[in-house]
């Protein structure tokens, strides 16, 4: 090779090195700024998550005689704040009725709406909002006090039937009826606490709601839980997840992947128990992602290496989660059925920490 053919390949070698670290920069930077996310500035400057919940359900979000919140829907929230805030006692419960929920997200007075919400297309679609992913698998079913002799809701006709307003529950009502010919006489109540008050008080026949619900208001609201019964049908399937505002897509991947990571530390093995030794010891290539021994995945959502572990830590795997609020031994001592995680015969798992 001639002395003008090296300088001249040489130069060539350099413009493509100059060109792919541009490429790489230009590739970079969008990655940077996606991890860049408004609400987790005001969520910083504010120092703590402000979290809509429902005005009171057991097992999802209900408040005790002193004020501290409790369920599947609190920890998640929970979960958050120990994410971004390093500390998951740094949440704000708002209690927000149905019909108010989604104005009070869209308004932006909230952070983050964890309040037993169903996942429908019409809401994905015109809400302005963004659902992270499903939290509880749930169907709408029929409380009936055992007076009535009811054993089947085919039985129903001509009934009068409890229900929110601004709910999945009244349409897949309708629905319902029609679809078998019967009739029914709604009472709309937006109020949970006053619904339920009437529904015990015998001002209606039936109360529709999601399963979970209706178990939580028969264990804590019912004068003789042994009184009424859930009957068996459920009348549409109800895929219960948080939401977010969709202007932000940064503070959506990090409410995605908080959810991911409570399913995934369940399969995976990680507890509040182990979850520091594990990050000390464990060999698991994919443990050591999750919590952050091998860079990339908190570096992906903006967030620092301990984020996962801080999770764990604060509100257990989701399996801890649902046991401590819905599980056997606890009021409503609801099975995990299609909760349980998709290798134990449920619909739960996450993707790839990859």
């Amino acid at each position: 090779m001639s002395p003008s053919e090296t300088r001249f390949n040489a130069r060539f070698i350099v413009r493509l090195a100059v060109a792919a670290g541009l490429a790489a920069t230009a590739w970079l930077a969008p990655q940077a700024a996606s991890a860049a996310s408004p609400t987790v500035d005001k969520i910083r400057a504010r120092g703590e998550l402000v979290c809509g919940v429902s005005q009171g359900s057991a097992g999802l979000s209900l408040p005790d005689s002193s004020g501290r919140w409790s369920g599947l829907d609190v920890d998640y929230c929970r979960a958050l704040a120990a994410a971004v805030l390093g500390d998951g006692e740094k949440v704000r419960f708002v209690p927000l009725s149905s019909a108010n929920r989604f104005p009070v997200l869209q308004s932006g007075d909230i952070d983050v709406l964890a309040r037993n919400t169903t996942w429908t297309v019409t809401r994905d679609a015109s809400l302005n909002a963004l659902f992270v992913g499903t939290l509880f698998y749930d169907g709408q079913g029929f409380l009936v006090p055992k007076k009535l002799g009811v054993t089947s809701a085919r039985q129903l006709n001509g009934a009068a039937v409890c229900v929110q307003p601004g709910t999945v529950n009244e349409q897949n009502l309708v629905d319902y009826f029609r679809a078998n010919a019967m009739t029914f006489r709604p009472v709309v109540i937006e109020s949970l606490p006053e619904l339920e008050a009437a529904f015990y008080a015998g001002r209606c026949d039936v109360y529709l709601s999601d399963a979970s619900t209706l178990a939580a208001s028969r264990a804590n609201r019912a004068p003789r839980v042994e009184d009424f019964v859930i009957l068996p049908e459920r009348i549409q399937k109800s895929p219960l997840s948080p939401v977010v505002r969709n202007s932000d897509p940064a503070w959506f991947q990090i409410a995605r992947w908080t959810l991911n990571l409570l399913i995934e530390a369940e399969e995976t093995g990680i507890t509040s128990a182990n979850v520091d030794q594990l990050r000390t010891s464990s060999r698991d290539p994919n443990i050591r992602r999750i919590l952050g021994v091998t860079p990339g995945v908190a570096e992906a959502l903006g967030l620092d290496a301990e984020w996962a572990r801080r999770i764990v830590k604060a509100v257990g795997n989701y399996g801890e989660i649902y046991q401590r609020n819905l599980g056997p031994g606890t009021r409503l001592n609801l099975e995990r059925g299609q909760n349980a995680l998709w290798n134990q015969g449920g619909l739960l798992y996450a993707p790839p920490f990859q």
